[in-house]
C-alpha cells in the first residue's frame, strides 16, 4: 500500500510540473495587458516616420541632389594625375625619351646609336588640365535641368508622403470598423443569449415549440460564426495597418480615436477642383518637366556651336627618380562639328518629341485630376447623407426590436418574427458604422486627391 502511495505521488508530481506551465500560460494570455492606445494621428506620424516607400523618396532626393552638384562640376577645370611607365628600343622614342629626361650627349648623335639605341627606361608624371570654356551653354543647361529634377524628386516624395497618410488614415479607419463590427456582433449575441433562455423557459412550460428552440440556437451559432469572421477581419486590418506604418510583423493594435461623423465638407465641387489643380505635386512636376524638355531642345541645338577648351600639361620624366627633368604645355583647342551623320539634328527632334509627349500628359494628368477631386466630393457628400439616413434606421430598429419582443413574450408573434427584428438591429447599427467609416475614407479620398492631405488629417 506504501509503494502505491509512493507511486501516485510521484505520477502527481509529474503531472503538476507538466501541465502548470501551460495552464499559467493560457492564464497569462487572457490577463494579457492590451496593447498601448494608438490615435490615428499617432499611427500617421509613425508611418511617415517608418514606411519604406517615403525613405526610398527620401534616399532618391538625396540621389537627385549629388546629381545637381554633379553638373556643377562643368564649370570648373579638370585636373589630372598620371602616372606612367615604358620602356622601349624604338629609335625615334628612346631619342625623345632621353631629350624629356634631359640626358642627351653628344655621343647620342651618334648614327649607329640613334639606328640602334640601347633599352631605354622611363618614369612619367604628368598633371593635365582641361577646362571648357564655351560649348554652347550645354553645361549651364545641364545644371538647370538638375536643379528642377531636384525640385520633382521633392515634390515626388512631398506626394508619396501624401499616399502613405491617406493609405494609413484609411487602414486606420477600417481597423476601428472591424472593432466595431465585432461590438455589433457581439451585441447580437448577447441580446440572442437572452432571448435564447426565455423561449428555454417558455418551452419547458409549453408556450412554445421546439422549432421555436431549436430557430434560436441556430440563430446562434451563425452569430457565433459570424464574430469569428468579424475578429479575423481585425487581425486582418491590424496587419494592413502595421505595415503601412513600417512594421513587417502584424502587432497587436489598440485603435482609441473614435468612428465619428467628423466635420462635413465645405466648398463647392468647383472649389475643390481648384484646389487639386494649383496643390497636387503631379502638377508642378509637369511644369517643371515642360521646363526640362524645352532645355533639352536648346541643348541639342548647342552641339552645332564650337567647343573651346583651355588645355595644360605639366610632366615630369626620369629614368630612375635619381635625376629629372620636366616641362609643360599650354594651349587653346577650339572643335568644330561639321557633319554628325544626322546625329544632332535626331538629338533635337527627339527633344521636341519629348516636350509634345510633355504637353499631352498635362493634359491628361489634369483631366484624370478633376475626376479624382469630383469622385471623391461627390461620394463624401452622398456618404454624409448616408449616416443620417442610417442613423434613423438603428432608432426604429431598437424600437422595432422592443415591441417585437414584447409581442412574442405574449405569445402574439412567431420566433421568425422575433429572429427578424435581432438582425434587423444588427444589420441597422452595423450600416451605421459602415457609414461613417465610408464618410471618413471619403473624405481622406478628397483630401488626397486635392492634394491637401497632412500628417495631422483627423
Amino acid at each position: 500500500m506504501k509503494t502505491i502511495r509512493i507511486h501516485l505521488c510521484v505520477l502527481l508530481f509529474f503531472a503538476v510540473s507538466y501541465f502548470f506551465p501551460l495552464f499559467a500560460g493560457a492564464t497569462d494570455d487572457q490577463n494579457s495587458p492590451l496593447p498601448e492606445p494608438l490615435s490615428m494621428t499617432e499611427a500617421i506620424h509613425i508611418a511617415v516616420e517608418q514606411n519604406p516607400e517615403i525613405k526610398a523618396a527620401q534616399f532618391q532626393v538625396d540621389a537627385v541632389k549629388s546629381n545637381s552638384v554633379k553638373a556643377q562640376s562643368g564649370f570648373y577645370p579638370q585636373l589630372y594625375f598620371a602616372q606612367s611607365f615604358k620602356r622601349t628600343t624604338n629609335p625615334m622614342w628612346a631619342f625623345g625619351t632621353k631629350l624629356n629626361q634631359g640626358v642627351i650627349t653628344q655621343a647620342d648623335f651618334n648614327p649607329v646609336s640613334l639606328n640602334d639605341p640601347d633599352p631605354i627606361n622611363n618614369f612619367a608624371s604628368n598633371f593635365l588640365l582641361s577646362w571648357s570654356i564655351y560649348e554652347g551653354g550645354r553645361t549651364k543647361i545641364g545644371w538647370e535641368q538638375a536643379k528642377q529634377n531636384l525640385s520633382i524628386a521633392s515634390l515626388t516624395l512631398e506626394r508619396t508622403r501624401q499616399k502613405v497618410i491617406a493609405r494609413t488614415a484609411a487602414a486606420y479607419v477600417g481597423l476601428v470598423l472591424a472593432q466595431k463590427n465585432i461590438m455589433v456582433t457581439k451585441q447580437a449575441l448577447e441580446t440572442s443569449n437572452a432571448n435564447l433562455n426565455m423561449i428555454r423557459s417558455r418551452y419547458k412550460s409549453g408556450f412554445v415549440v421546439k422549432s421555436d428552440l431549436l430557430r434560436a440556437m441556430v440563430h446562434i451559432a451563425d452569430l457565433e460564426q459570424q464574430q469569428l469572421l468579424a475578429e479575423s477581419r481585425f487581425k486582418i486590418n491590424e496587419a494592413m495597418l502595421s505595415a503601412s506604418m513600417g512594421s513587417g510583423e502584424a502587432n497587436p493594435l489598440n485603435p482609441v480615436t473614435p468612428l465619428t461623423i467628423g466635420a462635413e465638407i465645405n466648398g463647392t465641387i468647383d472649389t475643390w477642383i481648384d484646389t487639386a489643380l494649383s496643390k497636387r505635386p503631379e502638377m508642378e512636376n509637369l511644369r517643371l518637366e515642360e521646363e526640362i524638355a524645352k532645355k533639352e531642345v536648346d541643348k541639342s541645338r548647342a552641339g552645332h556651336y564650337p567647343d573651346v577648351n583651355l588645355v595644360g600639361n605639366y610632366e615630369i620624366n626620369s629614368e630612375d627618380f635619381s635625376d629629372s627633368a620636366d616641362n609643360y604645355t599650354l594651349g587653346a583647342v577650339v572643335r568644330v562639328n561639321i557633319f554628325s551623320g544626322n546625329r544632332i539634328s535626331e538629338e533635337t527632334k527627339a527633344a521636341k518629341s519629348m516636350l509634345g509627349r510633355v504637353h499631352e500628359m498635362q493634359k491628361s494628368i489634369e483631366l484624370g485630376i478633376k475626376v479624382q477631386a469630383r469622385e471623391a466630393f461627390l461620394k463624401a457628400k452622398s456618404a454624409r447623407e448616408r449616416i443620417r439616413v442610417a442613423k434613423i434606421a438603428v432608432d426604429q430598429a431598437e424600437e422595432g426590436l422592443r415591441i417585437v419582443n414584447n409581442r412574442y413574450n405574449n405569445g402574439l408573434l412567431t420566433i421568425i418574427g422575433l429572429l427578424d427584428a435581432e438582425l434587423a438591429r444588427q444589420q441597422a447599427h452595423t450600416n451605421y458604422f459602415k457609414a461613417l467609416h465610408d464618410y471618413k475614407v471619403a473624405r481622406i479620398e478628397l483630401a488626397l486627391a486635392s492634394g491637401t492631405i497632412d500628417a495631422d488629417f483627423q
